[in-house]
């Protein structure tokens, strides 16, 4: 992908159908954008409601849309990156099956499209800390980042 954010991962993963249904993998620890294991979870977004922004300053998330579609979109907030302040757009999901590999200090979010709803595997590098979320925040519409989430017509 052409003007991908720094240190930003996208794998195309590989769905094997038979008679019966299909397989997909969804990550391995011998791929190259496996760094360590801390826990895997599902979030699952209703269809147009915006589930942004947060970013977090240890973790590295890793995300597979695993049913219905999303638009995940970043915006690199490392003042000393090459990308600082660029936005990519992601469409990820049964239509394009991938692993979004996000790094720390990189602000996310998601919407489900298509008018279904979207759930989000998500393998992060790190345990969720209940007394001390490694998370901080911004409104969907935060003027810092600027991005409008609205659909593109035309």
């Amino acid at each position: 992908m052409k003007g991908l954010i720094e240190d930003v991962k996208v794998k195309k993963l590989n769905v094997i159908p038979d008679e019966r249904g299909y397989l997909m993998e969804c990550f391995r620890s011998d791929w190259p954008t496996f760094k360590k294991f801390g826990q895997a979870y599902i979030t699952m977004g209703y269809p147009n409601v915006v589930k942004a922004w947060h970013y977090h300053k240890i973790q590295t998330d890793n995300f597979i849309c695993i049913k219905g579609n999303a638009k995940v979109v970043l915006c690199d907030n490392r003042k000393d990156s090459s990308t600082y302040k660029k936005i990519n757009e992601f469409f990820i999901g049964e239509k394009n099956p991938i692993l979004l590999t996000i790094p720390n200090h990189v602000w996310h979010g998601f919407k489900a499209i298509g008018g279904k709803e979207a759930v989000i595997l998500n393998c992060p590098t790190e345990l969720y800390n209940y007394d001390n979320p490694d998370e901080y925040r911004l409104p969907y519409n935060a003027k810092e980042i600027g991005y409008d989430w609205e659909i593109k017509m035309g």
